[in-house]
């Protein structure tokens, strides 16, 4: 029977858009690690994706705003829509 490799993951938050991801090296400073989301909203100039990716993106975040809103169009507090 093989030998099973366990593969060790690290929990990190981006400072900036409070979004958590997993990584499996662990960080020498954890505090300067940012989302990929966050690194081309503070760097426009270095997004080299293609457009049709920036696109998903958008679309994405706009669902995403839409998905907390109530039938009325109003916020809903604790995120959770009807």
């Amino acid at each position: 029977m093989a030998k099973k490799k366990f593969k060790r993951f690290y929990n990190y938050k981006c400072s900036l858009t409070e979004e958590t991801f997993k990584v499996t090296k662990e960080a020498q400073h954890p505090e300067d690690l940012m989302s990929v989301k966050a690194f081309y909203q503070l760097h426009p100039e270095h997004d080299d994706r293609p457009e049709y990716i920036k696109k998903l993106v958008e679309v994405e975040e706009a669902n995403s705003a839409s998905a907390n809103l109530d039938i009325f169009g109003q916020p809903v507090p604790d995120g959770t829509a009807e």
